[in-house]
């Protein structure tokens, strides 16, 4: 069969402007078919680093725009198998401008702490020194650094709106992160904050970051924690940090459902677009197939030339598409790093996109194929058109 290939190959080539446009609208739709199920997989499937099952974040149970007491703190510490636990709130504000560029999370927090929580982050232990002897220094991501040209030693301003007050820091650390655990953030000292802020506001914090002793320990301390402030006026939801950021997926709706909706009605449409083609193609040489089985070639032989020709082109537009969503991943993928980490095109999304590509074609060339090679010799002789 490997020898009818090339023929099968060469055929495709005969109506040179069909074949490049439904390749064109094959690559098209796979690459966002790819891009979907990428976004699909870092969402849903992604591999968390093994640092990210031990943790959990509390936070309001109301929403994340109403705060916690910080001295729900040292209770929380005294529940079992809790390792360790640091604040973070977000301060929000405006660096230079509105700009979507200039902006970047930017966290208050214990910056004795926020490193063991986060032991992924890596720091330079002088830097990490600094950073937490100076109430006015900030540490931040090397991406962010990147991102932004900040270097250490220089100093920032951040315009507060949350808080009312104006941040004068200066960046004394800068971090790494890993592919999984985002890096283009900023922390300075939560109580730099609170110092400018009137007696009512002082004391409270945007959410916990708890650091378990061990993965099983995980579900359980969510219910204790949670138990522990039941009756209280400020009730918490703890959920594991995998959780807490699809919970902002969520937020969106049913995100889960439209990805897989439109990804259906991605592949629907090419389906019917191809066995049109198809159709078209196998009417166009219906004499040309009667003078191949009286030159002896059977109907299996026949059906599998013209399946064939519908599987490469479907194949090339398919990789095509691939080769255009990965490219595009590799540019964009960063500005996924705030949540859930570097977008990524994982093989398994390839294979994925590339069994789509493979079945378009062979769904849409099996019924016409059939329906051709079935034509008795002499209608297929006197067939015009």
């Amino acid at each position: 069969m490997r020898k009818y290939i090339p023929f099968a190959f060469k055929n495709s080539l005969r109506n040179k402007r069909r074949t490049i446009l439904t390749i064109a609208s094959i690559s098209v739709s796979l690459f966002l078919l790819g891009m979907l199920i990428a976004v699909y997989h870092a969402f849903y499937f992604r591999a968390a680093p093994p640092e990210q099952a031990l943790r959990l974040v509390m936070r309001n149970r109301v929403s994340l725009t109403f705060s916690i007491p910080e001295y729900y703190e040292p209770k929380i510490r005294q529940i079992s198998g809790v390792k360790e636990i640091v604040s973070r709130s977000w301060f929000g504000g405006l660096y230079i401008d509105n700009r979507p560029e200039h902006f970047f999370p930017r966290f208050g927090t214990d910056p004795e702490r926020i490193f063991k929580v986060y032991p992924e982050m890596k720091i330079d232990p002088e830097q990490l020194k600094a950073f937490q002897s100076e109430r006015t220094a900030a540490a931040i991501g090397k991406t962010l650094a990147e991102k932004q040209g900040l270097k250490l030693g220089q100093k920032i301003t951040l315009k507060g709106d949350i808080y009312p007050v104006d941040l004068e820091l200066t960046i004394r650390a800068i971090f790494g992160g890993t592919a999984d655990s985002s890096d283009n953030v900023m922390y300075f000292h939560r109580k730099y904050v609170e110092e400018s802020l009137p007696q009512a506001r002082k004391g409270q914090v945007g959410t916990f970051a708890i650091l378990a002793e061990s993965a099983e320990a995980v579900p359980r301390i969510a219910r204790e924690a949670d138990e522990m402030f039941r009756n209280s006026d400020r009730q918490t939801k703890t959920d594991s940090e995998r959780a807490f950021q699809l919970s902002f997926v969520a937020m969106l709706g049913n995100v889960k459902v439209f990805l897989l909706s439109i990804c259906g009605a991605v592949v629907f449409t090419i389906l019917l677009v191809s066995a049109n083609t198809m159709a078209m193609s196998v009417r166009e040489r219906i004499k040309e197939i009667g003078v191949l089985r009286t030159l002896g070639f059977t109907t299996d032989k026949v059906l599998a030339m013209i399946i064939a020709e519908a599987v490469i082109i479907a194949m090339l537009g398919g990789l095509l598409g691939c080769l255009m969503a990965f490219a595009l991943v590799q540019l964009m993928g960063s500005a996924f790093q705030v949540m859930f980490g570097t977008l990524r095109m994982p093989p398994v999304v390839l294979l994925i996109s590339l069994g789509v590509a493979f079945a378009i074609g062979l769904l849409s060339s099996v019924v016409p194929a059939y329906n051709a090679s079935r034509v008795p010799i002499t209608d297929a002789l006197r067939h015009v058109g």
